[in-house]
This record gives C-alpha cells, structure tokens and sequence, in this order.
C-alpha cells in the first residue's frame, strides 16, 4: 500500500507540475503580440504598491510585449494624451491596446454625462425624399465621465481602425491614505457627488457596445474585494492602502485576464 501510495503521490506531483508549466507558457495567440498598456497607477511602471505589475505577469503566461503608458493618478481624459504619446512614439507598430482606467474619475467625482448629444438633421430616405430626423453626435464633454471616453476611443477608432481595443473595468476599492490631503474612503461610500465605484463601472461596460469593444470586468472576474480584511493580502498595505494591489494581487488579476484574453483576437490582419 506504501508502494501504491508513493506512486499515486508522484504521479499527481508530475500532472500538477505539467499543469503549472503550461499556465506559464501558454501558446497562444497573444504570444509576441505588442500590447499598448493605458491607464493610471495600477498601469504605472513604476510599480506603485506592488514589486510586478499585472502586464509584467501576462509576459510571462502569454508571451505578451508590454507597451506601458499608464500614468499614476491619471483620469480617462488624461488617457488620451497616453495615446497620443502612443501613436507619435510607435506609429502603427502595436498589435493591441488595453485601457484600464476610472477609478480615478470616480474618486475625483466626475460627472457621467451622455453619450450623444441630439439635433435635427436632413437625410435621404427611400423615394428617394429628403426628411428631417433627430440625429445622434458623440459627446465629447472633457467634463464628464462619458464624454471623456468618447474622446479616447473616437481617437482610437480613428488612428487604429486595423487594432484590437479591450476595456478593463476598475477593481474594487477601500481605504486608503496617502497624506492629510489625499483620503479616500472605501467603496461603500459614494464620491462627492453621490455615485458609487459601480456606476463607473457600468459605464465601461456600456462603452464595450457604444464603441464596437470588447470589455473584460475585472471588477468582477478578479474576485479581489479589499473592503473584507480577507483580501488585504492582494493589497499594498492593510491600514493605509487597499486601494492598490501588491504584486499577489496584479499576479491574480493577470491570471484572470490571461483566460478572458484566450477568447479574443490579438489582431485583426487580413492574410
């Protein structure tokens, strides 16, 4: 039975083992892809809170070339300079781009705002006759939430019409502290003007059908919840900031996009 045993306990060894080294080298369609990151801290090379970031892991499971123009503290109207800087710096020699932004326009209290603004307009119909119609205009309102992405992928679809495009929702938040002029509460509380971290959220979410994107929610998939003391250990620090998530945390949520990404396109060539 001891012999049994051995075996058995050696066989399950080597499958996991098997198991864990094709979930770090997966080979699939991503693997050499050049991938533009935009966004704010949690994007930042410079590693804020954490020792590896998130697209330092996808390299890792999928071979994915990080392009990382995320910016610390930046707000999806700042993105749109990241992918200015994008665009002058590399031209067309990306494959995709991830946009991973809002927490910071939530935290700010950035109004939502709509999508279209509406005029009359005259268009051609069957007879053919000309009749007046209301008409749909994107809302490029710097001001607002929704109008910012607007901006962002109006750009985007303009400069990269050949390009993979994904939206990552926000992760949830709590607590944290940076300084006596930088407080912001956890979650469960709504911004200066009455909206929860979830209303930016859906408004990603809406934007994957406005703009013809593909959106993944890690506000969802990650599973990180850093309101429940359980989860500090994703986070940068327990007390003052579970705001940003350490490198255990960016390796989860890597993790989770890596299986969302292997349901996407890299690209879009026409061979």
């Amino acid at each position: 039975m001891k012999i049994r045993h051995f075996i058995f306990t050696v066989a399950v060894l080597f499958a996991s083992a098997q198991v864990y080294a094709q979930e770090k080298q997966v080979q699939n369609q991503w693997f050499g892809k050049k991938v533009a990151y935009l966004g704010d801290s949690i994007t930042d090379e410079r590693h804020v809170g954490t020792t590896k970031n998130y697209w330092e892991f996808l390299y890792e499971l999928l071979g994915i070339e990080p392009l990382v123009y995320g910016i610390n503290g930046h707000h999806w109207n700042e993105v749109l300079g990241q992918a200015e800087k994008l665009k002058a710096e590399r031209g067309d020699d990306v494959d995709a781009i991830f946009i991973f932004a809002g927490t910071n326009d939530y935290n700010e209290g950035a109004p939502l705002g709509e999508w279209y603004t509406v005029k009359y307009d005259s268009v051609e119909v069957s007879g053919p006759v000309k009749v007046v119609r209301r008409r749909r205009y994107f809302q490029m309102e710097e001001a607002t939430f929704r109008g910012r992405i607007n901006k962002v992928m109006s750009y985007l679809k303009t400069n990269y019409p050949t390009k993979q495009v994904i939206l990552l929702t926000p992760i949830h938040r709590a607590y944290a502290k940076f300084g006596q002029k930088n407080i912001q509460p956890e979650e469960s509380f709504p911004n200066k003007i009455g909206l929860y971290i979830d209303d930016y959220v859906e408004v990603i979410k809406e934007a994957a059908n406005v703009w013809a994107v593909p959106v993944i929610d890690l506000n969802s998939i990650s599973g990180l919840f850093p309101t429940y003391d359980s989860h500090t250990r994703y986070f940068a620090n327990g007390e003052k900031d579970r705001l940003h998530p350490n490198a255990e945390g960016h390796y989860r949520m890597a993790k989770a996009l890596m299986y969302q990404l292997l349901a996407f396109p890299s690209d879009f060539e026409y061979k």
